[in-house]
């Protein structure tokens, strides 16, 4: 486990709604004053699970401002590839080795913070070896059916729940409490 300090937290608490019928999606979370590297120490994974530990800590969140997820373009350099995303792996597509050109600012969380969301039908977009890379788009919905966030959970990748930023959005409880 990494150990924070209270000054890498802000106060606040939020609770991320559903655009599409405002039901909450997480509890109260804290924010993350940065986003925390990911563990690529095979030591730390789940003997039973293979997973990594998750990379954020239960009950906060971190504001991702890099892409993340589907749609992905061909990279440019194909003899040096990247990481298709800045917390994920290598991508490789038909067209040759591919980057994110998805959403800035995702919300990122411990997956267990929405555990009310549900896998989309048939497992779509949840492709993966232990559990879904990520990587083939929005895989995890709202009550109401609309997809809202990217599980990423298989054994050989980062183990985090990303909010999409345009099909959720921030409620500070507390401001309703003082109107």
């Amino acid at each position: 486990m990494r150990n924070r300090s209270p000054e890498d937290y802000n106060r606040a608490m939020t609770v991320f709604l559903c655009t599409e019928c405002g039901t909450a999606i997480t509890p109260e979370l804290t924010e993350l004053a940065t986003v925390p590297d990911v563990s690529d120490d095979e030591q730390d994974r789940d003997a039973t699970t293979r997973r990594a530990p998750s990379t954020v800590p239960r009950g906060r969140y971190a504001i991702d401002p890099e892409p993340w997820g589907h749609p992905y373009v061909v990279q440019d350099d194909q003899e040096n590839p990247r990481r298709a995303q800045s917390r994920g792996l290598l991508v490789l597509r038909d067209d040759g080795f591919v980057i994110s050109a998805g959403s800035r600012q995702t919300v990122l969380t411990h997956p267990d913070a929405a555990a009310g969301l549900l896998p989309l039908p048939h497992w779509e977009n949840s492709n993966g070896c232990c559990g879904p890379t990520g990587n083939q788009g929005l895989n995890r919905a709202c009550a109401c059916g609309a997809q809202v966030a990217t599980l990423a959970a298989d054994c050989f990748g980062p183990y985090e729940l990303h909010l999409d930023p345009v099909r959720t959005y921030a409620h500070d409880p507390s401001a309703a409490d003082e109107a």
